[in-house]
């Protein structure tokens, strides 16, 4: 009998309970077939059986509850990496708790006793997955602030396709603008151009003013020159602010030996990756509103700046590591997916030789002295300052080249990313800017 075809006890309980009456009322000899069936279906040894049928098939309560499996400081413990981590699924938080809790033990967080360690080492993510829905009834609803609503001949020759779940290396990028228009599409308005990473899970993003050539160069340059691994291929959608004369020849004379390729017309499936990270990573963060003025794009990079170390640092992320096609005859065919054990971007990225060692020595370290929950919470004050900043004035065009990259000066204490200049081939200026 295999395991799923067993009865459980309340199944075979209800099943005992109707065969005594048939038992009791049999001879001898019609007894001995009843017991042969019962054995054979329950699976419980004979002597068992005649105990049991002689009995009042009563389930007796525990004499002695069993003991906890795992100390109160687990939970104590569970509750701030869960925060830490922003409450991600237990399948991506179980494979990394005992670094975090080192990593907060360093930052004063947590103590790392060795009985702690030892439990998280061992403890499932069925555990975990229980422990975190008890945690959470009691965590009050966060709530983000909102304010009220106020295939042409150039893309002929770039091939149309989906990037292969598969690829084993880091570089090839899919890529997408999110709207932050709110009801009206009128006028300039922010923009969201994210990146991710197929191999890695490594995610970029840049706020810009309009998606006009000018801010589009600039929001990629700065993507470029922060990024610690090279770009190998780009995969937008078909959206004239990535194919058009300035951003081809941006592509293919600015910066070269970049693959461009693009999915097909409304088919979203094409970039699954960033269209999941442009739900979590943006929308969730920035909602629905409209944002339409120079200091809302400035604080919106100081967010994304703050996002990037976070994302790219400390939150895991599971890659897909096999599909497995069912096709029965008459049947629709089915994919079942299997996923790998979640690891952050950055470990992911430490696996391969993409990234050189001075470069990796340099995150390593912007790792070891950041307190991830300050961080976090960092975060959710600027979204609250960023819903606080005035949109731009009723028909007053706000000036974009204020946002560009070398119109900025960085501000003393505050996290500037472009320091890191990972860029082995610096991108040239555009003279038509």
């Amino acid at each position: 009998m295999s395991t799923e075809d067993e009865m459980t006890i309340e199944e075979r309980h209800k099943y005992l309970r109707l065969m005594k009456k048939r038992y009791i009322e049999a001879s001898r000899k019609e007894r001995k077939y009843l017991l042969d069936e019962m054995e054979e279906v329950t699976g419980l040894h004979r002597k068992s059986l005649i105990r049991l049928m002689n009995s009042d098939l009563k389930r007796s309560s525990r004499s002695k509850e069993r003991g906890e499996t795992y100390s109160p400081e687990v939970d104590d413990a569970l509750r701030v990496i869960d925060e830490s981590f922003d409450y991600i699924c237990a399948e991506r938080l179980t494979p990394n708790l005992v670094w975090m809790v080192r990593h907060l033990d360093a930052h004063g967080e947590l103590r790392a006793t060795p009985s702690l360690l030892e439990q998280l080492e061992v403890i499932s993510v069925s555990t975990v997955r229980r422990r975190q829905t008890r945690i959470r009834m009691y965590l009050p609803l966060i709530r983000l602030p909102r304010k009220k609503p106020s295939g042409s001949k150039l893309t002929q020759d770039i091939p149309m396709l989906r990037l292969p779940w598969d690829l084993a290396e880091p570089g090839h990028f899919e890529t997408d603008l999110v709207h932050h228009c709110g009801l009206a599409a009128a006028g300039h308005y922010v923009c969201t151009l994210q990146m991710i990473d197929v191999f890695t899970g490594w995610s970029e993003r840049v706020a810009v003013l309009g998606h006009g050539s000018v801010v589009m160069k600039d929001a990629f340059r700065r993507i470029l020159l922060r990024l610690p691994f090279p770009i190998l291929e780009i995969h937008p959608d078909n959206g004239s602010e990535f194919f058009n004369h300035h951003m081809l020849r941006f592509w293919g004379e600015i910066v070269q030996g970049v693959t461009i390729s693009r999915s097909r017309p409304f088919h979203k499936n094409d970039n699954p990756r960033v269209e999941q990270k442009n739900s979590t990573l943006v929308r969730a963060y920035l909602g629905n509103e409209r944002l339409d003025s120079v200091a809302q794009v400035i604080a919106t990079n100081e967010l994304y700046d703050k996002m990037w170390v976070y994302y790219n640092l400390f939150q895991p992320v599971m890659h897909l590591a096999e599909k497995e096609i069912t096709a029965e005859e008459g049947q629709p065919t089915r994919v079942k997916r299997h996923y790998d054990t979640a690891q952050i971007p950055f470990d992911r990225l430490c696996q391969t030789h993409a990234i050189l060692p001075e470069h990796r020595q340099q995150l390593e370290a912007l790792r070891e002295q950041t307190n991830p929950r300050h961080l976090r919470q960092a975060i959710y004050d600027d979204i609250e300052r960023i819903f606080a900043l005035p949109g731009a004035a009723a028909g007053k065009t706000e000036n974009v080249y204020l946002t560009l990259m070398d119109q900025l000066e960085p501000e003393e204490g505050k996290l500037n990313l472009l320091d890191f200049a990972f860029n082995r081939t610096p991108v040239e200026k555009d003279s038509d800017d």
